[in-house]
């Protein structure tokens, strides 16, 4: 028998953290931004929205040119650097007085979380075994998941139980502590790099490798923001208000629970064997969330949402770095995110433009036959001619 590759070294520990600090930061500005912009400012609630929005437009704009320029620039020098003002920004949120500015400091703040998020998903590929690649990539999409249900909680408490500065300054903390832990991280060098072109090519920005199974993820992920923006509200049309706020919390105790089994079976079974089943388990979980009418079902839909579909963001990763070239792991990286960024900024409108015509129970049936549709395409583009592998 075949010892398996050392996973969890010092400095993927310290790559997993530095992952959880940075999100728990942004998921805690997250719930908040838009009620802080318009409680200060005093505007309407589509000029607060934009205090959110901005921050994702400019990851994503950041992503298309972190990929290509991140081994030029070096990993832990653009790691760093963006940390730094990412910090710096997070310090500002607590003395801006004008609305203008805050949206500069978005802005810079989103463009520093693209960097981040993309030099450290690049530099946890290189530090994860390729024989551990599905269950090492799971791992580290866990320190998100962590941050996703652990940010919003520490957020709204702080606000509840003191104020928007409290909220500030905790969260300036936190950045602070994941700029000094990134100073103990040795990065690996890449293996291999490509000569540098001159002139513009969509190569130098985006991994065509890496395009199909981010289709699929931006197309699943358009039915997962209808969950970010009207889960509330569709708990009041089925009064389930009380219930509504465990909904994340169970989701991602359900993902961490399950993850030490899914990541390994990716790698011992292959990407078809967990992701066709991951892929039911989400069609059946927003299948029960539009048919709940009790607390227990509604938190049985989170269940199953967050095992399918928390699972198969870090899978399909994992798909998008092993379909790339070793060296191209950092275009990979950021082609992926783009795709998931821009299905993030464009899904809630989408999602709010179904709600104008049909009930939010009727959404989350259509929703249901969306993902469905969803697995077809899975099928298609990648499926259909994955590798099989040998037992």
């Amino acid at each position: 028998m075949v010892q398996s590759s050392k996973l969890w070294t010092k400095d993927f520990i310290i790559i997993f953290l530095i992952n959880f600090f940075t999100h728990v930061v942004f998921y805690l500005l997250m719930v908040m931004i838009a009620v802080y912009t318009a409680t200060k400012f005093h505007t309407n609630q589509s000029v607060a929205g934009l205090a959110t929005g901005i921050f994702v437009l400019a990851s994503l704009i950041a992503r298309i040119f972190a990929g290509k320029y991140l081994d030029r620039l070096g990993r832990k020098r653009m790691l760093i650097g963006s940390l730094s003002i990412f910090t710096v920004s997070m310090l500002l949120h607590i003395v801006v007085d004008d609305l203008y500015v805050l949206f500069i400091i978005r802005f810079i703040q989103g463009a520093m979380h693209g960097c981040i998020t993309t030099a450290a998903g690049t530099i946890s590929a290189e530090l994860i075994p390729d024989d551990r690649r599905g269950e090492g990539t799971g791992y580290y999409a866990t320190s998100m998941n962590i941050a996703m249900a652990f940010g919003p909680f520490l957020g709204i408490f702080l606000y509840e139980h003191a104020s928007f500065t409290t909220v500030f300054v905790v969260g300036s903390i936190v950045a602070v502590v994941d700029l000094l832990v990134s100073c103990f991280l040795k990065v690996p060098e890449p293996k291999g790099m490509e000569e540098p072109r001159k002139g513009f090519h969509g190569r130098d920005f985006i991994e065509p490798k890496a395009i199909p199974i981010s289709i699929v993820i931006f197309l699943i992920a358009i039915a997962y923001s209808s969950l970010l923006s009207f889960l509330t509200q569709y708990a009041k049309e089925i009064h389930l208000v009380s219930v509504s706020s465990f909904f994340f919390i169970v989701y991602a105790i359900a993902l961490i629970i399950t993850r030490p089994f899914t990541g390994k079976w990716f790698d011992q079974f292959g990407a078809n064997r967990v992701n066709y089943p991951l892929l039911i388990l989400t069609i059946m979980g927003f299948f029960t969330l539009s048919i709940a009418q009790t607390g227990l079902v509604f938190l049985l839909s989170a269940v199953l949402i967050g095992i399918g579909y928390g699972t198969l963001i870090s899978n399909f990763q994992a798909i998008a770095i092993q379909e790339s070239p070793s060296h191209r792991k950092s275009l990979s990286t950021s082609t992926f995110f783009m795709f998931l960024d821009l299905s993030n900024g464009i899904g809630p409108y989408i999602v709010g433009i179904l709600v104008t015509f049909m009930s939010f129970k009727a959404l989350y049936g259509t929703v249901t036959v969306w993902i469905l549709i969803c697995l077809i395409v899975y099928h298609f583009v990648y499926g259909k001619n994955a590798k099989k592998v040998s037992n």
